[in-house]
């Protein structure tokens, strides 16, 4: 999934005063993570009415489930034809083994909870068990079916994720 524009204007780019870590604002325009972040209609596979927003903090410490914001590798852009900064959660970590059956993610040989996977936009693919290599990360779409992800460009170095997400904006 794209994700146009490092700011988006009256959204709150960039730093922030006091405590609070400086964060950067996406746009989401593409379905790859839908319905847990809306693309507008009439785009392939979009059910808002408008582009939703996400606020990604970039060095955070990243863990399992995670949204993040990442650079595309350049394999994404070789397989998927995908170049830039995208979003997709974190679904194995550095280490882990994963695989899929009929569409339903392993980890380590266990049924992986993903209640924010939809059944009408989980997919039917089955990848055999692997290992993701020390300093890497294994990102998926939560629109399984819509999203050229690590199946098919590989484990996500760690130094190209830009941060997690930590708010959606729901532009309804």
């Amino acid at each position: 999934m794209l994700l146009l524009g490092g700011c988006v204007l009256g959204v709150g780019c960039g730093g922030t005063s006091g405590s609070a870590p400086p964060t950067t604002t996406f746009r989401v325009p593409f379905s790859s993570m839908e319905p847990t972040l809306n693309c507008a209609k009439p785009a392939f596979g979009c059910l808002g009415t408008a582009d939703d927003h996400v606020l990604v903090q970039p060095g955070k410490p990243v863990k399992r489930a995670d949204i993040v914001a990442f650079r595309a590798p350049f394999e994404a852009e070789a397989r998927c034809g995908i170049a830039g900064v995208f979003i997709k959660r974190v679904i194995g970590l550095p280490g882990e083994t994963w695989s899929e059956r009929n569409g339903y993610v392993y980890i380590n040989g266990k049924k992986l909870n993903e209640p924010y996977v939809k059944a009408d936009r989980r997919d039917t693919e089955t990848h055999g068990a692997e290992k993701i290599p020390k300093g890497t990360y294994f990102l998926m779409g939560d629109s399984r079916a819509m999203s050229c992800d690590s199946r098919v460009w590989g484990p996500l170095p760690q130094r190209n994720i830009v941060g997690p997400v930590v708010k959606i904006i729901h532009m309804h």
